[in-house]
C-alpha cells in the first residue's frame, strides 16, 4: 500500500474514535463462508444507510399533502437525520461494547425495517417523525460501526473493503432517488406502499448478520484503545492507559475542519431532502425529478475514489475545496435563474460540489499525526459538525413556506457555499492539530 494509499486509508477509517482504536482481529481462522457472508452483511447494510432519507425527498410533496405536513415541518424532516446521527452515533461504540458490534448492527438493520415498513401508515406527523427517528437510530449506530467491523475482519483490505462500503453507500442513496416514484406509480400512485417498499431491502439486510449476532469477540475491541503507534521519529508512543490527549478545541485547524464538516453535510442534507421538490416545482415531472436527485447522488460513487487520492497527493486541499465549492455556487445559480431548462446541469454541478463528504474525511486523517490524534480529531470535527448541519434543512423549510417560493432558500444554500470554501481552505492548510494543541497526559 503506498503513502497515499494509507492516508486515504486512515480518513476511511478514522471516522470515530472507535474505527481508529481497533486492533487487528487476532482470533482463530474465520472460515471463507463466513467472511462471504459478512461481505454480504457490509454490502447489504451500506445499501440501507440513505434510501430512508432519499425515498423521502422523492415524494415529499406526497407526504405533505398526505399528512398535512407544513413546510416547516417538512424541514425538520429533513434536518432529522443530522440530528439523530449526532445523538445515537456517539453511542455505537458503547454499545459495540457491550453486546458485539455484529448484534449492533443487525439490530440496526432491524430498526430501519421497522421504521420504514411503519411510518408511511401511521396517519398523522409526529409518529411519522418517530417511526422516521427509529429508521435514523439504526442508520446512525450501523454506520458508525461499519468502518469497525471492516478494520477488525479485514485489516490487510481496508482499502478495498472501505471502497467496496461507500460504493454500496452511494449505490443505495441513488438508487432510492431514482426509483421510489416510478415504484409508487407501479403501485397505483401509492404514496404510502413507494415509501414502505424499501422496507424489504433492510429485512433483507437483517439476515446475514443474524450469523454474528453471538459474535462477542470484538466487543471489547470495538471501543477499548489500542496501543499508541510509533511516533514520527521512531520512538514507541504511549501505553494505552498514558496516552496523551490533545486539548482539541485550542486548535484553529480543528475548529475550521468541524465547521468545514457542519457546512458539507448541510447542504448535503439540504439536497437530499429538498433537491426533487425544487425541480418539481420548476415544472419538472416527478420521476425525471427523482432520476435528477439520484444524478446529483451518484456522483459521489466515482469522485469518492479520485477526491481523497488527489487529497492525498496535495500539501494543501484548498485548491480542491474551491473548485467543489465554486461547483455548488454555479449549480445553485442555475437552480435560481433556470431550474427547469438546465436541470441535469445544475443536478451534476451541485452533486460535485457534495463530494466534499470524503474531502473532509481525507482532511481529518492528514491533520494529526498520530492515530489517537486522528481519532480525538474525527470524533470532534464530524460530532459539532452534525451538530452545526441540524438547523440548516430546518430553515430551507421556513423559507420556503414562508416566502411562497424557492428564490431565499436557494439563495441561502449558495451564501453558505462562501464560509465552507473559506473555513475549508484553512482547514486544508498543511499543519496538524499537534502543533496547535497542547496536550495532557491521561491515566498516569
Amino acid at each position: 500500500m503506498t503513502g497515499d494509499e494509507a492516508r486515504t486509508t486512515a480518513s476511511a477509517t478514522a471516522r470515530t474514535p472507535a474505527a481508529t482504536a481497533l486492533p487487528e482481529h487476532s482470533g482463530a481462522p474465520t472460515r471463507a463462508w463466513r467472511k462471504r457472508l459478512l461481505v454480504a452483511g457490509i454490502v447489504l447494510a451500506a445499501l440501507n444507510l440513505r434510501p430512508a432519507i432519499t425515498s423521502f425527498g422523492a415524494l415529499l410533496e406526497e407526504v405533505r399533502d398526505g399528512l398535512g405536513m407544513s413546510g416547516s415541518v417538512a424541514g425538520l424532516l429533513t434536518s432529522l437525520p443530522a440530528l439523530c446521527f449526532a445523538v445515537f452515533g456517539v453511542t455505537a461504540p458503547r454499545l459495540a461494547r457491550r453486546f458485539g458490534p455484529g448484534a449492533v448492527v443487525c439490530a440496526g438493520m432491524a430498526a430501519i425495517a421497522t421504521g420504514l415498513l411503519v411510518r408511511p401508515f401511521v396517519g398523522n406527523t409526529a409518529a411519522f417523525l418517530l417511526a422516521s427517528g427509529l429508521a435514523l437510530a439504526g442508520i446512525a449506530v450501523s454506520n458508525v460501526l461499519m468502518p469497525v467491523i471492516v478494520k477488525r475482519w479485514f485489516p490487510d483490505r481496508v482499502g478495498s473493503m472501505t471502497g467496496l462500503y461507500s460504493m454500496a453507500l452511494a449505490l443505495g442513496t441513488a438508487s432510492a432517488a431514482a426509483v421510489t416514484v416510478p415504484v409508487t406509480d407501479a403501485l397505483g400512485g401509492d404514496w404510502q406502499a413507494g415509501l414502505a417498499v424499501w422496507a424489504a431491502l433492510a429485512a433483507a439486510a437483517v439476515l446475514p448478520w443474524l450469523a454474528f449476532v453471538r459474535d462477542r469477540g470484538g466487543a471489547s475491541a470495538a471501543g477499548e484503545r489500542a496501543p499508541e503507534p510509533p511516533r514520527g521519529d521512531g520512538r514507541p508512543g504511549a501505553r494505552a492507559g498514558q496516552a496523551p490527549a490533545l486539548r482539541i478545541t485550542r486548535s484553529r485547524t480543528a475548529w475550521a475542519l468541524a465547521v468545514f464538516f457542519g457546512l458539507q453535510a448541510t447542504a448535503a442534507y439540504i439536497s437530499m431532502g429538498w433537491m426533487a421538490q425544487i425541480f418539481r416545482d420548476a415544472g419538472v415531472p416527478a420521476g425525471q425529478a427523482g432520476l435528477l436527485l439520484a444524478v446529483t447522488m451518484v456522483m459521489g460513487v466515482p469522485l469518492a475514489f479520485v477526491i481523497p487520492r488527489l487529497a492525498a497527493r496535495l500539501p494543501r486541499q484548498g485548491p480542491i475545496v474551491l473548485v467543489l465549492g465554486v461547483s455548488g455556487l454555479l449549480g445553485y445559480a442555475g437552480l435560481y435563474f433556470a431550474p427547469a431548462a438546465g436541470a441535469w446541469a445544475w443536478a451534476v454541478l451541485v452533486g460535485i460540489a457534495n463530494c466534499a463528504f470524503p474531502l473532509a474525511l481525507t482532511m481529518v486523517g492528514m491533520r494529526a499525526r498520530t492515530g489517537a490524534g486522528v481519532a480525538q480529531l474525527s470524533a470532534f470535527a464530524q460530532s459539532t459538525g452534525y451538530l452545526i448541519s441540524i438547523p440548516g434543512p430546518l430553515l430551507v423549510g421556513v423559507l420556503y413556506q414562508h416566502s411562497g417560493g424557492w428564490g431565499l432558500p436557494i439563495a441561502l444554500m449558495a451564501g453558505l457555499m462562501v464560509p465552507q470554501m473559506i473555513v475549508g481552505v484553512l482547514a486544508g492548510r498543511d499543519r496538524t492539530v499537534e502543533e496547535e494543541a497542547g496536550a495532557v497526559r491521561i491515566g498516569g
